[in-house]
């Protein structure tokens, strides 16, 4: 059985950092891309950040520069370093696990308030 669980989220100032962190069980870690969706409240799902099997980031625009997309796969484990935080990075941030299939976490509520 296939478990994706995110942590990490919180409360956090503007300008301040969190990291999120995604545990996979149940797969072949190291076969799978990995990332980082986010649903603000009254907006679309976004893609933040996503990572292939081999190592390879890519980000959305509105966090090129701030989030930092990695993974363990010793561990089986991808991490969402979040820095320069902004009110509007509020949002469910949700881990996926992409082969053939996909497969997604509950999600974490990230607050950026002051």
């Amino acid at each position: 059985q296939v478990h994706i669980v995110e942590s990490g989220g919180g409360l956090v100032q503007p300008g301040g950092s969190l990291r999120l962190s995604c545990a996979a069980s149940g797969i072949i870690f190291r076969a799978y891309a990995m990332g980082w969706y986010r649903r603000a409240p009254g907006k679309q799902r976004e893609l933040v950040a996503t990572i292939t099997s081999f190592g390879s980031a890519d980000y959305a625009e509105s966090v090129k520069g701030r989030f930092i997309i990695s993974r363990d796969n010793a561990k089986n484990v991808v991490y969402l370093q979040m820095n320069s935080l902004k009110p509007e990075d509020t949002a469910v941030y949700y881990c996926y696990a992409e082969n053939r299939g996909d497969y997604w976490g509950q999600g974490t509520q990230v607050t950026v308030s002051s």
